[in-house]
């Protein structure tokens, strides 16, 4: 009876603990009002629900490359394990609100000096103990939620933790999307050199057959051979950039570009989603990783002020042993040798700067934690406006350009028409081939961009995806 009502004691203290560390001294939690206009500019707002990346990225070579990199690329790899290491610490100061109850054994074996043992000299001169039984150690009641609230700021630092994996899965995609069409961009820039390459070799030859029969000048063959040299050396540099785009591809890949991935769509804006929905700022407080992520972290740092206030009470531990006590082994559970021992603690803090410095931290932390939240919100704003800002012109641009280029080109043919005729000098076609040239090279660049415009606009807008799509930490 008597153990049994020891036991009833014990679990009746510790259910008591629990049920009181339902207390807590954490300032309640207001999420902060978003320090951003209520619209975007330039764009039509509402109801926005993002594309997955597999339907955003329309190319069948790209959507290949983007699952190799979230299966072999190391950034995320750590990102997933940085993950898992808080999801284990959470587990850990999880585990202090439970007693830890466990089996115990001891012994002890003393020898005394003749004048120090208990009934003189002929009593004995060694003592021999032994104890064994259950034992709970050290557990706080948590009366004022400190341990709590230490929990919950673990928690809270877990999530934050994950949406850091998430936020490092939308930029892998993203950057994946930009080293491929870099990559792209630079075998097109490749092609078009070749294409005016044989072009500058076909003027060169004329000029040359013309200064052959004392019609061209020395000027006009020079002229003519700087360009086709101008564009020699264009190539080369297009064959390094095409190179250096392959193995920053290889790098975010983890791996080696594998043979046998699915043809890709020709470059141009079609290899994406023709359009994305904007939505509301206030959308992009549940949408965008980095977002959701200084939230949790606001809400591990009001959780932390909570703890640094429990500091400022008592703090009361129960320690207890239910077991057998006996002088010799062989004998220790005999029914005679029944032993409890029940000991609480109770600390209590009289002078101690270092609680009120705690607190003080920990109100610093949590206010460093909003201006953190509100810069988030104030980046993701301005980077979602600038992609609607890039969307609203680059359009327009090319169209300008393309209708550039068809100019350029019908000039060049008049100038070389005018050339063989011997109305102009070579002077008027080289001009014309320069400015198409460039105007050519211009549109490749300037439709990049807008490639690239458009990936970060689905990054800033906190992209899409569906929870098959992406990697969970394990």
């Amino acid at each position: 009876m008597t153990i049994r009502r020891f036991s009833l004691r014990i679990l009746a203290v510790s259910a008591l603990g629990l049920a009181l560390g339902a207390c807590s001294l954490a300032p309640t939690y207001h999420r902060p009002d978003a320090p951003v206009p209520e619209r975007f500019p330039a764009a039509d707002t509402g109801q926005a629900a993002l594309p997955a990346w597999r339907d955003f990225f329309q190319d069948p070579r790209l959507q290949a490359l983007i699952e190799l990199a979230l299966k072999n690329n190391r950034d995320l790899r750590i990102a997933v394990g940085r993950v898992e290491e808080a999801r284990a610490q959470f587990g850990i100061v999880q585990s202090d609100r439970l007693p830890t109850i466990g089996a115990q054994g001891t012994g002890q074996v003393t020898r005394l000096p003749a004048d120090m043992r208990n009934g003189g000299a002929d009593a004995k001169s060694v003592n021999r103990s032994y104890i064994a039984g259950v034992g709970m150690t050290a557990f706080e009641l948590d009366f004022f939620g400190r341990v709590r609230n230490l929990s919950e700021a673990a928690y809270q630092s877990y999530l934050s933790t994950d949406q850091a994996r998430r936020t490092v899965q939308l930029g892998l995609i993203a950057q994946t999307a930009e080293a491929y069409f870099r990559l792209r961009s630079a075998q097109v820039m490749h092609d078009l050199m070749d294409k005016t390459l044989e072009a500058r070799k076909g003027t060169l030859d004329l000029v040359q057959s013309r200064f052959d029969v004392g019609v061209a000048s020395d000027l006009d063959l020079a002229q003519a051979q700087s360009q086709y040299d101008t564009v020699r050396a264009d190539r080369i540099a297009a064959e390094r950039a095409m190179t250096q785009a392959g193995n920053a591809l290889q790098l975010i890949l983890g791996m080696p570009v594998p043979d046998g991935l699915p043809e890709p769509r020709p470059f141009g804006r079609e290899q994406l989603l023709q359009s994305l929905p904007a939505g509301l700022p206030s959308q992009l407080l549940e949408r965008r990783p980095d977002i959701v992520g200084a939230e949790h972290d606001l809400m591990a740092a009001n959780a932390q002020i909570g703890a640094a206030r429990a500091a400022f009470f008592p703090r009361i531990s129960l320690t207890g042993l239910l077991g057998f006590a006996s002088p010799e082994l062989g004998a220790l559970f005999g029914g005679s040798h029944r032993y409890w021992q029940f000991s609480p603690q109770i600390q209590m803090p009289l002078f101690s700067g270092g609680v009120k410095g705690n607190l003080d931290l920990a109100k610093a932390r949590s206010n460093i934690a909003v201006s953190a939240y509100e810069k988030a919100i104030q980046t993701a704003f301005r980077e979602v406006a600038d992609g609607l800002a890039g969307e609203a012109t680059y359009s327009g641009q090319l169209d300008a350009l393309r209708a550039t280029e068809e100019s350029a080109l019908k000039a060049l043919k008049l100038a070389q028409i005018r050339y063989e005729t011997g109305v102009d000098s070579f002077l008027q076609v080289q001009s014309a081939q320069v400015a198409l040239y460039g105007v050519q090279q211009q549109f490749i660049q300037l439709g990049t961009d807008a490639l690239f415009n458009r990936v970060e606009l689905y990054k800033a807008l906190g992209g899409g995806w569906s929870a098959d799509d992406l990697p969970e930490a394990s």
